[in-house]
């Protein structure tokens, strides 16, 4: 068995993770209608490698889907914040590989009152804490397109660093972009000078 293998391959129970701003619950059926109404604003879909807008069936289907593989092979949790419970966005981990130790991170606020405050970020080191903390993996990666500055800017805050460039990896807007890989090793976030999740009041 691999160091960064749970003892089991039942689903894993999906905890409440407390960052300084924010914590994270596990996604529940219903907030399918926050999902659809958020993935339905262009602005807040216009760096998603995904097909939007979603109708209510779509958002269902995904839904059901997500929690089927949830706590196995995907973990997926609604941002609140920690003020007033307000959800405000989504975060995650997918492809993840419990034998290599590795797991795709997503984020998208989709709450746009919410944009710039930290909260994003916030919410990345709270599930990063979560990743290598609990589910003990070795390394946690991203794309980001490489013109989204304010995205790269959050994740390098995080501790985050460019792999490489998958060059004209995506056809966006009428034209192909270039997507950056960036990663996150276990090693690299016990170095970070922040408190860990569980060590904040």
């Amino acid at each position: 068995m691999s160091p960064s293998e749970p003892e089991s391959q039942d689903s894993l129970p999906l905890p409440t993770l407390r960052g300084t701003q924010v914590y994270l619950r596990p996604a529940e059926r219903g907030d399918i209608d926050a999902f659809v109404r958020w993935f339905a604003d262009a602005e807040v879909t216009q760096f998603l490698a995904t097909i939007a807008p979603f109708s209510a069936a779509m958002e269902e289907r995904w839904f059901e889907q997500m929690l089927e593989a949830q706590g196995k092979r995907s973990f997926h949790f609604v941002i609140c914040l920690r003020s007033d419970d307000r959800a405000i966005g989504t975060v995650g981990f997918h492809e993840v590989d419990f034998e290599n130790g590795n797991a795709a991170f997503g984020i998208s606020i989709g709450e746009k009152d919410a944009w710039n405050h930290g909260h994003g970020t916030d919410a990345l080191n709270t599930i990063c804490d979560f990743g290598f903390g609990t589910l003990r993996l070795e390394r946690i990666w991203l794309d980001v397109y490489a013109g989204n500055a304010r995205a790269r800017r959050s994740y390098e805050k995080a501790g985050f660093s460019q792999e490489g460039t998958l060059r004209a990896a995506h056809f966006m807007r009428g034209e192909f972009v270039d997507v950056l890989r960036m990663s996150l090793l276990r090693d690299e976030w016990k170095a970070l000078p922040r408190p860990k999740s569980w060590e904040l009041p």
